[in-house]
């Protein structure tokens, strides 16, 4: 998957066809990254056709509580889903931030809550279920 900000695909337009078309041809998914914090133009996300819309942290940040938050990101999951994107959730913190966008139907997502930013030795313990050892 290819991840754009939000602002790239809104305002560089005319250097992004040639790239999404690219992107399409090799057979890879493109996201937007940041979704929510610049000047959207639905007609040019229609035009994009991402598969992906990531929602911003800034509006995951204060749910479930914040009810202009919560009204927003309501409206961006259904825009991802009515159009036939993936919707997946930045900056996750809270169990009760995870329920409300499982809630809305966004059963994506990355933040703190899964995991802090580990090393790659780290990562790999992770996966493989090896712990390191100690030299």
């Amino acid at each position: 998957m290819i991840e754009i900000t939000e602002q790239s695909a809104m305002n560089q337009s005319e250097e992004l066809e040639p790239l999404v078309a690219e992107i399409r041809r090799r057979g890879l998914r493109l996201a937007i990254d940041d979704f929510g914090t610049g000047h959207s133009s639905l007609g040019r996300l229609r035009q994009l056709r991402p598969h992906t819309l990531k929602i911003d942290r800034s509006f995951i940040r204060d749910l479930p509580h914040d009810r202009e938050a919560a009204i927003l990101v309501e409206i961006m999951i259904t825009l991802a889903q009515r159009l036939g994107m993936q919707c997946l959730a930045e900056g996750i913190e809270t169990e009760a931030q995870l329920k409300f966008l499982v809630e809305q139907g966004c059963h994506l997502g990355q933040g703190f809550l899964y995991s802090k930013p580990l090393t790659v030795s780290r990562f790999t313990a992770l996966i493989t279920g090896v712990e390191e050892r100690a030299a």
